[in-house]
């Protein structure tokens, strides 16, 4: 059977997948051929496009369009739970219960004009809820046989923002869900906005930030009502619509004037400054509290049954929580999506439909899903870019690559298939050798244009993993925090965060050997199994996915090395 999984229904994140007889061949997000990140109001046309070509499949072959949006019934308590909650908004609070599928009627609408523009006549339009699509995306794709925890965390999907349950046999079980306005993920993300970045980008800044700041400077309480079994998010302050936002430039907030009145002035610019560092260490800190102990509450005896967590939704990409999950008594492994996101939810669709309908998912081996380039399109991109690439064909380029890093420079490194979701994975990266001092600065400054305290991620060998990391905890995708090893941290000081922790992704040969011999190579240099690894775009530009955007990343940026599978690219300053 082939399925072809489609996301975007929220607004954001439009993406597609493709999985054939349980197989997941190809998936894509619509940002990367668009050049739009988050492609807002998209739907997923070019990935989709992509995923079929990928998988050598023509439209009318493919026999089911799965969609992460699903009518809510009146019978289900979201709605009212949702009317009842936005009593203060009371257009948004009879349309809930008079008009609550307005939104899944408009998605529908605009998959099915979709389907007809790419041919896919014969295939029937299944919609999937939200949250059980996050859920099959991690304990579908996780290889977990035993009964596994799934937990589910994010802004909203149609009402629902936390997700509890379980995966037995191949069939998912909800346990207990939570409803818009209370939301952890909106919570976090109303916090994102009065921090000064953008809601639905910013999160992992608000993250990177934690680290600098006192989490006990500031009592942030009283953002929600907890008991220890439910939570209440409140209205007052966050997570705020029509009348209660803050406003400011004509732009409306998700949270409230109350709130600005209580902390002081929403902040601006780049710097990480008193109190709002200790504002975003206070709400990570709050989330992770109050997360774990949801989890031990709703699915702890799961856990201390048989040690398995699948996790997505966009709170799963919060690093610094899944390291204290892993801490859990009980805890063996934890999947995380590797596109927890809702770029993730077309995966999930597809896959959630598939094993509905008995068919066996095959577990997710890597995220290099994306299209590749051979060397010879690499060249007739450099032939025909208006900067004139001076570029030259290399034997080697992973000794090749080394030899640049080991010499301090950062290099731009496009091999292989695009990864699929927000981390680079060393194919669509930019590297450096972690033990140079200022090496990192200079990326934050010169390459990426981005805030100067930002963390980068050490990709490093799985057989020296272990050493480094203190676990053999999987972690392929870098979704998990780690505390570094003291002998390991004056190493490898430029991936070490504030809090002596990192980011990290083990790489095997299996999954990405060119890349493995890259930080091998690296290694023989300069004695360390490491390398800095961020994803190869510029400030609020997407990922890049062609030659083309590779070329254009290159010449906008004081990147001088730029290897693009047999290419080295140079500038002439070099």
């Amino acid at each position: 059977m082939i399925i072809l999984g489609l996301s975007g229904a929220v607004g954001h994140d439009a993406s597609a997948a493709i999985l054939v007889d349980g197989k997941l061949i190809a998936a894509a997000e619509e940002e990367r051929f668009l050049r739009d990140k988050h492609a807002k109001g998209k739907y997923p046309l070019e990935s989709a496009k992509y995923c079929l070509r990928e998988a050598g499949i023509t439209p009318d072959q493919v026999d089911i369009v799965a969609f992460p949006y699903a009518e809510i019934p009146l019978t289900s308590p979201a709605r009212w739970h949702y009317a009842k909650r936005y009593w203060y908004a009371p257009d948004r609070a009879l349309d809930a219960i008079f008009n609550g599928n307005r939104r899944f009627r408009r998605n529908r609408d605009g998959v099915l004009k979709l389907m007809e523009e790419l041919g896919l006549s014969k295939a029937r339009f299944v919609p999937v809820e939200h949250h059980l699509a996050h859920a099959s995306s991690a304990y579908h794709l996780s290889g977990f046989k035993e009964k596994t925890a799934i937990v589910g965390i994010d802004g909203k999907g149609e009402y629902a923002t936390t997700f509890f349950g379980y995966g037995e046999n191949g069939k998912i079980h909800k346990i207990k869900e939570f409803f818009d306005p209370d939301s952890l993920g909106g919570l976090y993300g109303a916090i994102t906005e009065y921090l000064g970045f953008e809601m639905l980008d910013g999160e992992f800044k608000v993250m990177g930030m934690a680290p600098y700041g006192d989490p006990k400077k500031y009592d942030l309480s009283r953002l929600l009502e907890f008991d220890g079994e439910n939570f209440r998010v409140n209205t007052k302050l966050i997570n705020v619509v029509g009348l209660r936002r803050y406003k400011e430039n004509g732009k409306g907030y998700y949270f409230a004037k109350a709130l600005v009145d209580w902390l002081g002035p929403k902040r601006n610019g780049d710097e990480i400054d008193d109190p709002y560092i200790h504002y975003a260490a206070a709400v990570q800190q709050l989330l992770e509290d109050v997360s774990l102990k949801l989890i031990d509450h709703y699915v702890g005896d799961i856990i201390r049954e048989t040690g398995r967590i699948a996790m997505a939704g966009g709170v799963a990409l919060n690093v610094k929580l899944n390291q204290r999950i892993i801490a859990m008594p009980g805890v063996k492994e934890l999947f995380v999506q590797p596109a927890s996101g809702d770029a993730g939810t077309a995966l999930g669709a597809a896959t959630y439909v598939a094993a509905e309908m008995g068919e066996k998912v095959e577990p997710m081996r890597h995220a290099y899903l994306g299209p590749a380039f051979t060397t010879e399109e690499c060249i007739a991109a450099c032939e025909i870019h208006p900067s004139k690439p001076k570029w030259q064909r290399i034997d080697d380029a992973s000794a090749k690559g080394a030899e640049i890093l080991a010499g301090g420079n950062p290099l731009a490194w496009f091999q292989g298939r695009m990864e699929f979701g927000p981390r680079a994975l060393g194919c669509r990266s930019i590297l450096g050798d972690p033990s140079h001092p200022g090496v990192a600065d200079r990326i934050n400054a010169q390459i990426k244009y981005r805030e100067r305290w930002r963390p980068f991620c050490p990709s490093m060998l799985d057989r020296a993993a272990a050493d480094i990391l203190g676990t053999n905890h999987p972690a392929p995708y870098m979704t998990f925090t780690f505390d570094v090893a003291e002998q390991w941290k004056p190493r490898i000081p430029e991936v070490v965060h504030e809090d002596g922790t990192a980011r990290a992704q083990v790489v095997t040969m299996d999954t990405n050997p060119r890349y493995y011999r890259l930080i091998e190579e690296l290694e023989k240099r300069r004695g360390n199994p490491v390398v800095l690894n961020t994803s190869l775009n510029r400030r609020g530009e997407p990922m890049v996915c062609s030659p083309e955007d590779a070329l254009n990343m290159f010449f906008g940026s004081d990147l001088q090395y730029l290897i693009m599978e047999d290419v080295l690219v140079t500038k002439e300053t070099a």
